[in-house]
């Protein structure tokens, strides 16, 4: 059984930086993308960010400039490393695992997903 597990997350002022963690604690997953997503209150899950098996990056336009994400396929991990917050970055990002990066783009995740971590920033 897959368990992707999330760290990191916290309340911060805007413009601090904050990086996510997000370690498979189960079975292995081979060959899979992985990413962030982003849940604020009343609103719809987003993409944030993905990285390929084989380091291919994909960024959602919120987060191109400011996040860098990062990958270790053959342990299944990851981690967002988020610069210059915002208020509106706010909210519970989630791990998600997928057989495809573009199923993490289009968010249609047909993988693993973790109980996600929350970020709270201060105006």
């Amino acid at each position: 059984q897959v368990r992707l597990v999330e760290s990191g997350g916290g309340l911060v002022q805007a413009g601090d930086s904050l990086t996510l963690s997000c370690a498979n604690h189960g079975d292995a997953l081979s060959r899979y993308a992985m990413g962030w997503f982003r849940q604020a209150p009343g609103k719809d899950r987003e993409f944030i960010a993905g990285i390929s098996w084989h380091g291919i990056e994909q960024y959602s336009d919120s987060a191109k400039g400011r996040f860098t994400i990062t990958g270790d396929s053959d342990r299944n991990t990851v981690q967002l490393q988020m610069n210059g917050l915002k208020p509106e970055d706010a909210g519970v990002y989630y791990c998600a695992a997928s057989p495809m990066l573009s199923d993490l783009v289009r968010n249609l995740v047909t993988g693993y997903w973790g109980q996600g971590t929350q970020v709270t920033v201060s105006s």
